[in-house]
């Protein structure tokens, strides 16, 4: 898979994984047959068979559910047996932003903690963008993939929707396939 098409899947994800989807994110989405059909056949087929308004609903009450009342889409929070959620340089995900020279303002984020799926994907958006294959492969193997996948498979029961069903598989294979590739590329990680 080409980066351009990399970059692309880690914005879409950090953007889904962030917040529930507004009228733009809902209408762009539902103008895209090809990703409603890459994240699934049961969401493309959800999507063309109700209105916007209904999807829009259905959607923000699943996100809600998911990510922000049951679970928390957070490294430290899934990672730790007492589910404490970890700032500053104490996070282990902020400690390799610092090392890498990733600069993250939370002042400026609806998100206020560096190890947020929503983020964690937009520092993989920003290493495709600076073309660092190590540092990518690196994060998957210790954090994203610790993690996220994991909690994905916890998750995806829970789920009302098809999209959301479906997007637990999607970023699931999607991650997979991409660690592999990386790995193909610039060679095992040693932890």
């Amino acid at each position: 898979m080409d980066d351009k098409t990399r970059l692309y899947i880690y914005a879409f994800l950090s953007r889904v994984f962030t917040e529930e989807l507004d009228d733009k994110a809902l209408n762009d989405l539902y103008e895209n047959e090809a990703l409603l059909e890459t994240i699934g056949e049961e969401t493309l087929k959800w999507f063309k068979t109700n209105d916007l308004e209904y999807l829009k609903e259905q959607l923000n009450i699943d996100y809600n559910s998911l990510f922000g009342i049951n679970n928390h889409p957070i490294e430290s929070a899934v990672m730790d047996s007492k589910n404490e959620i970890l700032v500053g340089l104490q996070n282990p995900v902020m400690q390799f932003y610092f090392s890498h020279g990733y600069d993250l303002n939370l002042e400026n984020s609806k998100l206020y903690v560096p190890d947020h799926a929503g983020i964690e994907f937009g520092f993989m958006q920003s290493m495709i963008s600076q073309n660092d294959k190590f540092t990518q492969a690196e994060f998957l193997q210790k954090h994203l993939l610790n993690w996220i996948v994991p909690f994905l498979v916890a998750v995806k029961p829970m789920a009302d929707t098809p999209f959301y069903r479906d997007l637990c598989d999607f970023t699931i294979e999607f991650l997979m396939s991409d660690y592999s590739a990386l790995i193909d590329e610039v060679g095992v990680i040693h932890a």
